[in-house]
């Protein structure tokens, strides 16, 4: 038995050698651990983007929610979404429940690599689209609920839209929709699943919307670049072999990054004078999310404009969430859905066959309005709205039941908002600071700026958080002024009492 065993494992080990070429394995290997990388990318991201009260709190959100994610994929969320059995359209099955069954057979995404391979690198994209939606609880919502939104939503959210578009069965796949590496299920999913999440954990106190600012711009920029470098695995491997199509993906991301930045960074220079460093890197996540969808399917050429017009679309998407009244503090709806509705919009008009056949494995799909196939863009269009409805109504529910259950409500207290998430729910801090003194009137400000109490300056229109155009989200009475007090680096006002009224603040974080 022993001998019998030995040589059917050599002849397996023969056949997987056979089968799949190394360098197509090597790569996609190196792709998965690229995208990993994005992990921490957007981790810092948030956390820069964030006050410094809030900002390890997005850290640890964005770390748990990977190790919770890996743990629904291997528990049933890559049967649901790839198990080649089901066929329903909607959802898989738990043919491959626990990964039985996930071996050596080619993958449901790609003959060039295996199953096994498959599941590991479409694991790696279901982490970093909860780490995306995990923005959604910025400087409010509370961790454990939290976790457990992200176990549900994987389930019910992400698995059905990755089936739609990517499964064989899937009614998406089957429609001849175009989405390369995620479109619907990473950057739809996110960005609208992120405003619904945002819109059941309610508005920040008011108070903390003034003067909103990020507590450190290095942070951010370090993070775009983790995410960048992490994106060129993402879509490139999505090609799933190391071929002129995987290429082709990497050069289209660069370009549409570089350019999304550039507008971007233009368009908030031409109101404010200044080259904004957090501008540049929201244009650069922008174009970086619409090449997802898009990169595999398109010209280099097509991408320059694809890039130049997310830029542009996606800084004035940032007002959209004053329009409907929902906080979404880190703009995950402006960039990650309004970007990639734009990428997959843009298959419609710019994909073409020569580049889907670069792989050497797609060699009969017809693009868009390049290739004169008219109604390619109709059937993108009707994939958006699905998705979209899809992922905020699910969403949605989702967040307000959990919300509802005893002891799992999804926001923190007012005081927890005040003291910041990082020390009522954690403990530690992502910056430690000398806080040198707690009363306001003990306090001797820089300069004679604030000598006076009386010199203290009226704020008549306020500004809220991720609005980087300086435009007033609130109007504000003008009889009353603002006490300030020196935090974040910057002047925050922390009341909307008369300055009349006010007597012996305290300044405790």
């Amino acid at each position: 038995m022993a001998l019998q065993g030995i040589v059917e494992a050599s002849l397996n080990l023969k056949r997987d050698a056979s089968q799949f070429d190394r360098g197509d394995v090597s790569f996609i290997i190196v792709a998965g651990a690229m995208v990993s990388f994005m992990i921490p990318g957007l981790a810092f991201l948030y956390s820069g983007l964030a006050r410094r009260k809030s900002a390890l709190s997005l850290i640890w959100a964005v770390s748990a929610s990977n190790a919770v994610c890996i743990f629904q994929w291997y528990f049933w969320g890559y049967s649901l979404a790839f198990s080649p059995t089901a066929t329903n359209g909607y959802i898989g099955n738990l043919a491959n429940f626990g990964l039985l069954n996930v071996l050596d057979n080619p993958s449901p995404g790609s003959p060039l690599i295996p199953d096994l391979l498959y599941s590991f690198y479409q694991m790696e994209f279901a982490c970093v689209t909860v780490g995306i939606l995990m923005g959604g609880l910025a400087e409010r919502g509370r961790l454990l609920p939290a976790m457990i939104f992200t176990f549900l939503w994987m389930t019910l959210v992400y698995c059905p839209l990755a089936c739609w578009a990517w499964n064989i069965n899937g009614w998406g796949f089957k429609w001849g929709v175009l989405d390369y590496a995620g479109g619907g299920p990473v950057e739809i999913g996110s960005g609208v699943g992120g405003l619904a999440f945002a819109w059941v954990l309610g508005r920040r106190q008011e108070k903390e919307l003034l003067n909103f600012r990020p507590h450190n711009v290095s942070m951010v920029n370090l993070g775009t670049f983790m995410l960048w470098f992490g994106w060129l695995g993402f879509n490139g491997g999505s090609a799933f072999g190391a071929n002129l199509r995987a290429i082709m993906a990497i050069w289209n991301s660069m370009l549409a990054a570089a350019f999304g930045g550039i507008v971007w960074c233009l368009l908030d220079y031409r109101l404010e004078r200044k080259y904004s460093m957090v501008g540049f890197c929201s244009g650069t996540i922008a174009g970086l999310v619409a090449a997802t969808p898009a990169s595999g399917y398109i010209q280099p050429w097509a991408a320059v404009i694809m890039g130049a017009v997310t830029g542009a679309i996606c800084n004035y998407a940032t007002k959209i969430k004053f329009l409907v009244r929902i906080d979404d503090a880190l703009d995950l709806f402006a960039e990650h859905a309004v970007g990639g509705i734009i990428g997959l919009l843009c298959n419609g008009f710019f994909a073409t066959h020569s580049i889907i056949a670069l792989d050497g494995v797609n060699t009969s799909i017809t693009g868009g309005w390049v290739d004169h196939n008219w109604k390619q863009l109709y059937i993108q269009f009707a994939y958006v709205c699905a998705t979209c409805t899809y992922a905020f109504v699910v969403t949605a529910l989702i967040a307000k039941s959990i919300d509802m259950i005893p002891g799992l409500s999804l926001r923190t207290t007012q005081e927890g908002e005040s003291l910041g998430v990082d020390e009522v729910e954690i403990g530690e801090f992502a910056n430690d600071y000398i806080e040198v003194r707690r009363d306001f009137q003990d306090w001797t400000p820089l300069g004679d700026r604030m000598s006076e109490l009386g010199s203290v300056p009226t704020t008549d229109t306020i500004s809220a958080g991720g609005d980087r155009h300086g435009q007033p989200d609130l109007q504000k009475d003008q009889r009353h002024r603002n006490v300030l007090r020196m935090e974040d680096g910057g002047l925050e006002p922390i009341s909307e009492k008369p300055v009349e009224a006010q007597e012996n603040v305290d300044l405790a974080p």
